[in-house]
């Protein structure tokens, strides 16, 4: 019996000494927020900072950071004071546990709760305790002299549990010198992506285009972040590499900061850093367009591609197979450099192609998409296929001179219905060592396996392209 009571004794002390010591709670949400600065990468991440200014108790504080991404990755999770006493940091949890009507009755399990339901002849209505028994696959509640199983009506609570939250929270228990401090806040996050998206359009007579980039940002983090700064990475940033957040300074606050109309840019190590002057809202569950760069009269070339295969030359080949015998579509190329009116890294999306029609009006021919495009470097959009161009090509001889080397002889018609003369390209990629035995074209060796010919074709008009080969492979 003495030891009992010794130990209940030791017990008591030890929890009031622990209710002394324990930590005041102090809550910041959005409201706090003095200044935000969001970096998104291609790869669905963000680098999110903000600055809040908090009132903390001296000594043992738990600060509740509210309002933070729900696809925060707490590992990532840095916290400092900007003035004031350093903070001690003791330890820190990211609550993502929601409330909601189903997590608030699964915490309630083992507890008991109200129910409230019409009584059957009056108006009023009728309070009864229950204790919950599981909420899994169904509800279960146990009455003072029954089970009953479903929500027989409106269930009351006594309280939101505390590892229950209503929105995602980043809980810090730390050591404070106490009064108003600011403290700045960062981490890394998933559900922040963009992409470019870029609108070409065509001049009148095809030689020159106007070329617009927006900026595509997409929010699924679970927060929103009102006056943000906003930048954006273009390139592939390797995730297994340690990121450190305190690389990247906090931009002032959005009332101080310029307007501009477009991103500038600069290199940011082996990448480049878009950056936009005027501070921007982003939204939960968003998609939203940011301009980013506007270049008038580029100039640009028109190319048609009829391109082979190499399993031609290895066999005799039957019309109607395949490729053999068959009326082809040239593909529709556009080519324009990155330098002059547009002269900027461009990073990588969908460049959408318009054209005029004879009444003025934009009609789409096309899209395609582009890699990041360093400064100086060509374009080549493919847009589809020549209407009016048609292609046949024909074996017209075939021998085997041993098992791994043949001659072929080939006759390629082009066609052209168009009003205006055009050159095609064509592209015959050949297997192993190959030498040309005749032909009616010169043509150019564009690789050990590529040969290729600019062949004119007449408005209205037609061109034979005839030749023979010898492939050993």
């Amino acid at each position: 019996m003495q030891r009992s009571v010794l130990g209940l004794g030791i017990f008591l002390a030890a929890g009031l000494a622990h209710g002394a010591d324990a930590p005041r709670e102090v809550s910041s949400g959005a409201a706090e927020r003095e200044a935000v600065a969001v970096t998104v990468y291609n790869d669905d991440l963000a680098l999110v900072k903000e600055r809040r200014r908090v009132e903390l108790p001296a000594g043992l504080t738990r600060l509740s950071l509210r309002d933070v991404a729900a696809q925060m990755r707490p590992e990532t999770a840095l916290l400092r004071a900007v003035s004031g006493q350093p903070l001690g940091l003791v330890e820190q949890n990211f609550d993502f546990d929601l409330l909601t009507p189903q997590k608030l009755l699964e915490k309630y399990v083992g507890r008991e709760v109200t129910v409230i339901r019409p009584h059957p002849t009056s108006d009023t209505e009728r309070r009864e305790k229950a204790t919950v028994l599981a909420a899994g696959q169904g509800t279960v509640l146990r009455f003072a002299d029954r089970i009953e199983t479903g929500v027989p009506g409106r269930l009351a609570f006594d309280a939101v549990p505390s590892n229950l939250r209503d929105r995602p929270t980043l809980s810090v228990l730390l050591e404070a010198a106490g009064g108003k401090q600011v403290v700045e806040l960062s981490y890394l996050t998933g559900g922040l992506s963009w992409q470019a998206d870029y609108v070409a359009n065509l001049s009148a007579d095809g030689k020159s285009l106007d070329l617009n980039a927006w900026v595509t940002l997409t929010n699924r983090s679970g927060a929103g972040f009102d006056d943000v700064v906003l930048q954006l990475v273009a390139g592939t940033v390797n995730r297994v590499r340690p990121q450190d957040s305190r690389v990247y300074a906090l931009a002032a606050p959005a009332a101080a900061r310029a307007k501009a109309q477009e991103a500038t840019q600069e290199a940011l190590l082996d990448y480049h850093l878009y950056s936009f002057e005027r501070p921007t809202r982003i939204a939960d569950n968003q998609t939203k367009q940011l301009a980013l760069l506007s270049a008038s009269a580029v100039p640009v070339r028109r190319d048609y591609l009829l391109a082979g295969n190499d399993w031609y030359y290895r066999d005799r080949q039957v019309q109607q197979f395949g490729q053999i015998g068959q009326k082809l579509k040239p593909a529709v190329f556009l080519e324009f450099e990155n330098k002059g009116a547009i002269g900027r890294p461009l990073p990588a999306g969908i460049v959408r192609v318009y054209a005029r029609d004879s009444k003025g009006a934009a009609q789409f021919v096309g899209e395609d998409r582009i890699g990041h495009t360093a400064k100086n470097e060509k374009l080549k959009l493919r847009l589809g296929e020549a209407f009016d161009i048609t292609a046949e090509r024909r074996q017209t001889s075939y021998k085997r001179i041993a098992d791994n080397v043949s001659e072929s002889a080939w006759r390629i018609e082009l066609r052209n219905a168009k009003d205006e003369a055009v050159t095609v390209r064509v592209q015959e990629p050949l297997p192993g060592d190959w030498e040309m035995l005749q032909q009616s074209h010169p043509h150019s060796k564009e690789s050990a396996r590529v040969a290729a010919w600019n062949i004119a074709v007449p408005a209205g008009g037609t061109t034979l392209l005839e030749y023979a080969v010898r492939v050993k492979w």
